[in-house]
């Protein structure tokens, strides 16, 4: 009788694969942040009449009202959506979802549950991120240095015009939240009252 010897599971193939599935079971994560473009030197964001661009001052805090409300809004929400490095943006301000359509055009999206809605994040080695689109592979989102979106199918991951820096708003580094919101443990309903702990500890010493 002889024994079969079985190779171990090949785990990083595992993350691979499941990193490419929608997590629908798991509580999202969410991350608030600005993204600073390389090539603009200003920020991404999402405008109300759906469009995006890579012209957004830092913190969208200086102006009149209805100019940063319509024209400036650099302030991302960033929702994971599997166990790897996949995420959904979507603008604060106006609630579109950064997508990408079949021409390879940035646009935005009340609903972002389509695969044209996330993006994989890759972070690279001069420390800056690339954001590749989960439906087109090999598309990124990427801008001009005058903030206008280029055409996803003519980007590669070592272009400028694809490289990202995660950014706080300016004035908001300390009332920020963590980069994960994690909810603390649960306080018990009936703490330990003193008498409770002097007989605990006196039933342990006569053990």
């Amino acid at each position: 009788m002889t024994n079969s010897v079985q190779s171990p599971p090949n785990f990083k193939h595992h993350v691979t694969e499941q990193s490419r599935l929608s997590d629908r079971m798991s509580r999202r994560l969410t991350r608030t942040y600005q993204l600073y473009s390389r090539t603009s030197g200003k920020h991404v964001q999402v405008l109300a009449n759906k469009r995006v661009n890579a012209n957004g001052d830092d913190g969208a805090v200086h102006g009149r009202k209805h100019l940063q409300t319509f024209r400036n809004n650099p302030k991302l929400e960033v929702e994971t959506d599997s166990f790897g490095s996949r995420v959904r943006i979507k603008g604060v301000k106006t609630g579109y979802y950064i997508c990408m359509n079949k021409r390879g055009k940035l646009i935005g999206k009340r609903k972002g549950r389509g695969k044209d809605c996330i993006f994989t994040e890759i972070v690279l080695e001069n420390n800056y991120t690339a954001l590749q689109n989960a439906k087109y592979e090999g598309w990124y989102m990427a801008f001009t240095r005058k903030g206008r979106p280029r055409k996803a199918s003519k980007t590669k991951q070592h272009q400028r015009e694809a490289h990202f820096m995660k950014r706080l708003p300016r004035g908001h580094l300390l009332s920020e939240r963590r980069p994960f919101d994690v909810l603390p443990l649960p306080v018990p309903a009936h703490p330990f009252s003193k008498r409770t702990k002097h007989s605990h500890h006196q039933h342990l010493g006569e053990r």
